[in-house]
């Protein structure tokens, strides 16, 4: 099995070292992705506009490691304010309502004030691809 590493084109995965997503075998690790529009580098202060963009950077991701949001076995959601979750299940359910992936919701100080959510998922591809 060859390893392939995606990238989203963020400063972050070059100044960190580590890359957005990593597809082995039929596994996808999406990792700790937050609603920064990695074109502009820019996020927005609102809380739902971040969760979207979120998603929208990872269903990329996925779509690169030739997987989808059907494929979710697994997903982590990291919020700076527990206040904030409620705002955010419309979204989560537009995305992975009908999957029903695992779930988990911590609330932790993120990489920056700005940041207001992050969410990493696994994936497992399907057979038939």
């Amino acid at each position: 099995m060859t390893r392939k590493l995606i990238s989203s084109g963020s400063s972050f995965e070059e100044q960190v070292g580590y890359s957005r997503a990593v597809v082995d075998g039929r596994w996808v690790f999406v990792a700790g992705t937050t609603g920064y529009d990695y074109d502009t580098m820019m996020i927005s202060e609102d809380i739902v506009e971040q969760c979207q963009q979120t998603f929208l950077n990872i269903e990329n991701a996925l779509r690169q490691a030739d997987a989808s949001f059907r494929d979710v076995v697994r997903v982590t959601y990291i919020l700076a304010d527990r206040d904030d979750w409620e705002a955010c299940w419309p979204v989560t359910r537009r995305y992975l309502g009908d999957v029903r992936p695992a779930s988990t919701m911590l609330v932790a100080g993120l990489q920056n004030a700005k940041i207001k959510f992050e969410a990493e998922m696994t994936a497992l591809k399907h057979e038939a691809r």
